[in-house]
């Protein structure tokens, strides 16, 4: 379908407004233009690329200090977090990342992005991890943008016990899931 110029640039504003973490090649396959009008749509509305939105999401969100490790610690880049309840993390996948025969991300990044977030997500000075229960679904790709949302399922603080579940995803499609059985304590 064709748009005028007027009708993509309100429809731009309210696609990124539900989903800010959507690239220019997405934007403009939705809107049959090329990724340079999408930039340029973009730039006559003032809405910055990609990283300074996240960026901008993540300084929004972030209103809570994750207590069981300093943020340089963890895998990807915290956009969102509920303390003991759910947060989310992005990690681009760099060639550094991948196998050079073959182009696809080594299973250790994708287990450390989401066993970080489960730690970052404990509201405790302490957190490691008991147990874990991991699935590959799919590879992962250099180039690809891996959003991990981690959610508390259960605590039990007779145990020092938390329960979580990651879920990794690329253009929405599940590559990755993680059950999380933590030991976490106060240290004071």
């Amino acid at each position: 379908m064709k748009y005028t110029k007027k009708d993509r640039q309100k429809l731009l504003l309210e696609t990124l407004d539900k989903n800010p973490f959507i690239t220019d090649d997405n934007l403009a396959s939705t809107f049959n233009v090329s990724v340079q009008t999408i930039r340029l749509d973009r730039m006559e509305l003032s809405i910055p690329e990609l990283r300074e939105r996240i960026k901008s999401v993540a300084a929004h969100n972030y209103e809570e200090e994750v207590k069981s490790l300093t943020i340089e610690e963890v895998i990807g880049e915290i956009i969102d977090i509920d303390l003991d309840k759910q947060a989310i993390s992005l990690l681009d996948i760099t060639p550094d990342h991948v196998f050079a025969r073959n182009g696809i991300a080594r299973g250790h990044h994708l287990f450390a992005q989401a066993n970080s977030l489960a730690v970052a997500v404990i509201n405790d000075e302490l957190a490691l991890t008991r147990k874990s229960k991991i699935t590959f679904v799919k590879p992962v790709k250099a180039g690809d943008r891996v959003i991990a949302k981690a959610v508390v399922l259960a605590s039990d603080s007779e145990k020092n016990s938390t329960l979580i579940e990651v879920t990794s995803k690329v253009d929405n499609e599940t590559v990755f899931v993680g059950e999380f059985n933590m030991y976490r304590v106060t240290m004071s």
